[in-house]
């Protein structure tokens, strides 16, 4: 017989694409791979499954009327907003217009990435992997994390990590990666005026 902690069957998290031949589309998942540091495929498509689920839900919200809509809007909106996916204004209409991007650029990967704590979309992957990252106090090591606004702020590198120490030499290698600004003499300005 089966003891405890007997698994549960893993069911699939993501959709194919119903065309997966076409070149424009393998043209576009192949530069949102490249541009978001994606390892496969499966991560991209499991966004996108996500986005048609929001949608889904958006639409169904429009369909519905009376005081039931209103709840379930408030819950569908308070959602949405937490995840930073929409603003104080926005609409269950305006969610429809919603963008693989827009999930895209609340992952962690990303966030780390922006944030200026990895030079790349890949390095950020591995320092995320390696234990190196932590949101609030806890340490995450799931690059596909879903930042919510609130923690957007609390994304750093983690205390226990070496690269928490100002002096790594990885931390030293950003700092003089980051471009200066560009001042209004430089050779653009000059070129613009000849």
């Amino acid at each position: 017989m089966f003891g405890l902690g007997d698994p549960k069957k893993q069911r699939k998290k993501y959709e194919t694409p119903r065309h997966p031949w076409r070149r424009d589309q393998l043209d576009v998942e192949l530069s949102l791979m490249g541009e978001y540091g994606l390892r496969n495929k499966r991560e991209l498509w499991r966004y996108k499954t996500m986005l048609s689920k929001m949608r889904g839900i958006a639409r169904s919200l429009l369909a519905k009327s009376g005081p039931e809509r209103e709840k379930s809007e408030l819950d569908f909106l308070m959602r949405l907003r937490r995840m930073g996916l929409a603003g104080e204004t926005t609409s269950v209409d305006d969610t429809l217009d919603l963008d693989i991007r827009d999930l895209l650029e609340r992952r962690l990967q990303t966030r780390v990435f922006r944030g200026g704590l990895a030079a790349s979309p890949s390095q950020a992957r591995q320092l995320i992997i390696h234990g190196h990252i932590s949101v609030g106090d806890h340490v995450i090591s799931v690059p596909g994390y879903l930042v919510t606004r609130e923690n957007e702020d609390r994304v750093r590198y983690a205390a226990e990590s070496a690269l928490a120490n100002s002096d790594h030499p990885l931390r030293k290698a950003l700092v003089r990666e980051q471009p200066a600004e560009p001042s209004s003499t430089g050779p653009t300005s000059r070129r613009g005026a000849a």
